[in-house]
């Protein structure tokens, strides 16, 4: 299937918020990305709170433990999407998400909720749901609000509609920061395993402090585009120097 333009995904965005887009990955990385997480998750701890979710396993410092999302992150598609609302920006929490069977739903959160920014607030968060099973409504797709990118300070009640985001393996639901949502409980006997990547704008500090999370021999031999993505960049004038310099001199 031939991936729709960037000019479509962000008018999508501009519009509802979220777009799916079908076979951004192939069968066969899907495949292998299923099987690594899944021996990364075996010593994987389940949640420690609702948000967390107590049956479900979250794998964190991706890019530490895995190269295989090193080509979806860097996917021209989505950094097109990236540029056109961000301009600047990296990586801030991608997170490997197993949801297990029994799980209840996630509370309905804004990704870019943890910055305290009064909304309505330009684009500042763009997330990319790449799921390696088919996500159901049964089994914990990610649910979301529709519209819901364009409210002030709403906030949803116990009441509020939302539309599971069903996809199959190897799709991608990009998603603005903006947008309310959250994971579904997966009402199966069996878990379902995606991968978020979260990006942020880049004058803001990332979720996650990949400097630390990433070893610096594992960053010196990505490519130039994934060292920008994971901190060892400026956002202009000089956001982010080293010693007055620019952050990926410190990996030389």
């Amino acid at each position: 299937m031939t991936l729709p333009q960037a000019a479509t995904v962000v008018d999508e965005l501009d519009r509802h918020g979220h777009m799916i887009v079908p076979d951004l990955l192939s069968r066969e990385e899907v495949a292998a990305a299923k099987a690594e997480l899944g021996t990364i998750l075996e010593s994987t701890p389940f949640g420690r709170n609702d948000f967390e979710g107590d049956h479900t396993r979250r794998v964190y410092a991706l890019f530490a433990k895995t190269r295989l999302f090193d080509g979806p992150a860097t996917h021209p598609l989505v950094l097109a999407v990236l540029d056109h609302f961000l301009g600047y920006y990296q990586l801030s929490a991608p997170t490997g998400i197993e949801i297990g069977p029994g799980e209840t739903a996630q509370p309905l959160h804004p990704d870019d909720g943890v910055y305290p920014v009064p909304r309505p607030h330009r684009e500042m968060v763009i997330n990319v749901m790449l799921p390696l099973d088919d996500f159901t409504e049964a089994n914990g797709a990610t649910r979301i609000v529709p519209g819901s990118h364009r409210w002030g300070e709403e906030r949803p009640g116990p009441e509020t509609p939302t539309v599971a985001a069903e996809m199959a393996a190897g799709s991608a639901l990009i998603y603005l920061g903006t947008l309310w949502h959250g994971g579904g409980a997966n009402r199966t006997d069996r878990p379902r395993l995606g991968v978020v990547l979260h990006y942020a704008a880049s004058w803001l500090r990332p979720q996650e402090n990949h400097l630390l999370a990433v070893p610096r021999e594992i960053v010196r031999d990505l490519p130039e585009r994934m060292q920008e993505l994971l901190g060892y960049n400026i956002c202009p004038p000089f956001i982010g120097y080293v010693d007055g310099r620019h952050p990926r001199r410190a990996l030389d």
